[in-house]
């Protein structure tokens, strides 16, 4: 994942977490685009409340490769104020940090 799309993740993580993303198709999407594996899937349930579930999901996310970012937004269509966040602040990031910079 691009450091601008994991700095995105990180800035509105608590928004995020707010959402409760995990509780439609997000993680079904993931898993069947194999950015999640099943053991990423069986771990994010076995969280409590919603809100653990969300912030794991932000925790796995990043290290899942180049595409886990984009995907993540493809999942998001039960959530389309969500989606549009993200992109806004991903398309903000790329002013200002550009592609490839390692964080």
């Amino acid at each position: 994942m691009e450091a601008r799309d994991k700095q995105v993740l990180r800035s509105l993580r608590l928004e995020l977490g707010a959402e409760v993303l995990v509780e439609g198709l997000v993680l079904q999407y993931l898993y069947q685009e194999g950015v999640l594996t099943e053991n990423h899937v069986q771990e994010i349930n076995a969280q409590t409340t919603g809100l653990r579930k969300t912030m794991l999901l932000l925790d796995i996310l990043p290290s899942r490769g180049p595409k886990a970012f984009d995907t993540f937004l493809d999942s998001l269509q039960e959530f389309p104020w969500v989606r549009e966040k993200l992109k806004k602040a991903r398309e903000e990031a790329m002013t200002s940090l550009p592609a490839g910079t390692g964080i």
